[in-house]
């Protein structure tokens, strides 16, 4: 004899009903497509770069239909334009008004366009930054081991180990200081993500240098006798020799105008100082004095900025000196900047002349290296419409 079994009572579950008012439910004519088309590209086709970067950060000038989602304590939010008195095409229009709700009143101009028409070049993002300083650390590392196999640091002249651990360890301060405290600052304040990116990245390559540099410090302080791992801090505290960068390197960290803080570093003092001491000095006198592997590890920091650091920031100003409606504005303030700074940078690239007697074996004459720089400085300068600045010439 069976007993039927009694089924389980149904639950009273709410049942979903689709209407199609759930979002991603609309169709049109892009809803398949795996390509963004909220921005114009630079070229024919549309980069990953620009997928990832263009308008990544959200303006009231373009999307944000509510106005900025934070502020500061006197009022204003997000990005002022006013962090910089360099203009784009549409700054001086008026903020587009907004409606309630994420609606409408979209303005058919945008205003300020002109920042967002800038594009790096490197096309920096997260994953070409990593996958770059990696190969650059790597190379590095790589050449510092070969040299401790080979006992490749016995062969420098005693003289050149002063000159490493004094001078050539003072230049860390410089990446230091600029990377942490004026690249990461004016990051900060740019007006797109697309700025933010390409400063982020310079202030990165600032900061890998200095830690290069340091890293270094440590492994000569194991590897040759008597090498003074310190003495870099006394150099730059007190050598007057360094006096002239050390307060052209503090100048630069305290300029509030983040465009004006990237243009003195990158146009101006890099060329001008940082040229010519890492190529004109460093890189040219330590193979003449037994060491073949300190140029290996400060040219990696002469690398990122001749070949990247340097491109972004000729593209980005540019865009500013051929600005369709702010150009002339612009070149009469990058003049004043130039003037400024040109003469400071001067005098600090003068007073490091007594490091070239120092080597036994010398590099080529000072008044030669600093011609060299002076005629990329002019020409970096002229690239960008600009004249080349009076105080060249002192």
């Amino acid at each position: 004899m069976t007993t039927a079994q009694n089924p389980a009572p149904e639950r009273s579950v709410p049942k979903p009903v689709f209407t199609d008012a759930e979002a991603g439910a609309r169709v049109f004519p892009d809803s398949s497509s795996r390509q963004y088309n909220y921005y114009k590209p630079q070229k024919r086709k549309q980069s990953v770069y620009e997928d990832v970067t263009v308008d990544v950060q959200p303006d009231p000038r373009h999307y944000l239909s509510q106005g900025w989602l934070y502020g500061f304590a006197d009022g204003r939010g997000g990005y002022p334009l006013d962090w910089t008195a360099l203009k784009a095409w549409g700054q001086d229009k008026e903020a587009p008004q907004r409606g309630i709700g994420s609606g409408g009143m979209f303005p058919k101009e945008w205003p300020a366009t002109g920042w967002h028409e800038f594009r790096d070049p490197n096309e920096e993002w997260e994953l070409t930054f990593y996958r770059n300083n990696s190969n650059v650390v790597r190379q590095v590392n790589q050449n510092v081991e070969s040299a401790k196999l080979s006992k490749a640091f016995e062969q420098w002249n005693p003289n050149w180990v002063r000159f490493v651990e004094q001078h050539v360890g003072a230049w860390m301060h410089v990446d230091h200081g600029l990377g942490l405290y004026l690249f990461a600052n004016a990051n900060r304040r740019a007006p797109t993500n697309m700025h933010n990116n390409a400063i982020s990245v310079n202030s990165m390559h600032r900061i890998r240098a200095a830690q290069d540099l340091a890293l270094y410090n440590l492994t000569l302080s194991e590897e040759i006798e008597g090498f003074d791992g310190t003495a870099h801090l006394e150099t730059w505290k007190s050598d007057p020799a360094w006096q002239g960068v050390r307060d052209v390197a503090e100048r630069l960290t305290g300029i509030d105008d983040w465009c004006e803080a990237i243009f003195a570093a990158n146009i101006v003092f890099e060329p001008l100082v940082g040229e010519l001491f890492r190529s004109q000095l460093v890189q040219q006198a330590a193979p003449r004095n037994g060491d073949f592997v300190t140029p290996t590890v400060i040219g990696a920091g002469e690398h990122d900025f001749a070949e990247r650091d340097l491109r972004y920031t000729t593209a980005m100003f540019e865009l500013l000196t051929n600005d369709r409606e702010f150009a002339d504005h612009n070149k009469a303030l990058l003049q004043d900047w130039l003037s400024t700074w040109t003469a400071l940078a001067l005098s600090a690239a003068r007073t490091l002349q007594p490091l070239w007697s120092q080597p036994d074996a010398k590099p080529p004459r000072f008044e030669d290296g600093l011609d060299r720089v002076k005629s990329r400085f002019s020409g970096i300068v002229t690239s960008l419409g600009l004249e080349a600045p009076k105080e060249l010439a002192q």
